[in-house]
């Protein structure tokens, strides 16, 4: 078995600056409401964002080995995605981890464990997305896997794939669809652009969708006025 996977591939870097023009909920509605990581795995701090490709780790409960070595092999740009399995309370990142991934120039970290120093981590504005903060330390003894698919809150995330976090979630983005997944993130901003004129000139949300076809044809009854 493989451990580790060096070559991987990677988008486009104009194709990752565009999609981190847009938030993860627009890119998440755009995608057919699919590939949003679970509600629990949060920035540490409001205004973090992250937006590059997935590079994997998975790793054994409460030891972070792995995550050491792919942040010496991850490339500038690149977002590590942490799957902890079954041990979310151990913090296996912390300050000085935190360090070494921004002077290398990394694009974040996600996982669905904790970490910890998140004072620190804040102050040093590296974009970090986490489930949770904990003291509790870990271990480092046991083999896990790099840049191989990974769960992550509910989602498969592949070597590759953009991920898109920011104060409302992260949402993964599939290699092989992100252009097609672009253009209606594109065209959805557009719209509600214009919605957005609408709404300021005085409009109604519930009358600009035509909501009022949903109640009648549930039968809603109205008090006569």
């Amino acid at each position: 078995m493989i451990h580790i996977i060096h070559n991987i591939p990677r988008p486009d870097g104009a194709l990752v600056e565009r999609f981190s023009r847009h938030g993860s909920a627009t890119v998440h509605e755009a995608m057919g409401r699919l590939g949003a990581i679970s509600w629990k795995i949060k920035p540490l701090a409001r205004g973090m964002k992250v937006c590059g490709p997935a590079f994997t780790v998975q790793v054994q409960a409460g030891d972070n080995v792995m995550i050491l070595r792919a942040i010496r092999d991850a490339r500038p740009g690149d977002v590590l995605v942490v799957d902890c399995g079954r041990c979310p309370e151990s913090g296996p990142f912390g300050e000085l981890a935190a360090t070494e991934c921004q002077v290398k120039g990394l694009g974040g970290f996600v996982t669905t464990g904790s970490v910890r120093d998140s004072a620190e981590i804040i102050s040093m504005g590296f974009p970090v997305f986490s489930g949770g903060v904990s003291i509790v330390g870990t271990v480092k003894e046991s083999l896990g896997r790099i840049n191989h698919p990974v769960s992550a809150g509910g989602v498969i995330v592949n070597p590759g794939d953009i991920i898109l976090g920011d104060d409302d979630g992260v949402v993964v983005v599939p290699l092989a669809q992100a252009g097609e997944i672009l253009e209606k993130s594109d065209a959805r901003v557009a719209k509600e652009a214009g919605i957005l004129e609408k709404l300021r000139a005085g409009g109604s949300i519930f009358d600009i969708y035509g909501y009022q076809a949903v109640l009648d044809r549930q039968g809603c009854v109205e008090e006569r006025t």
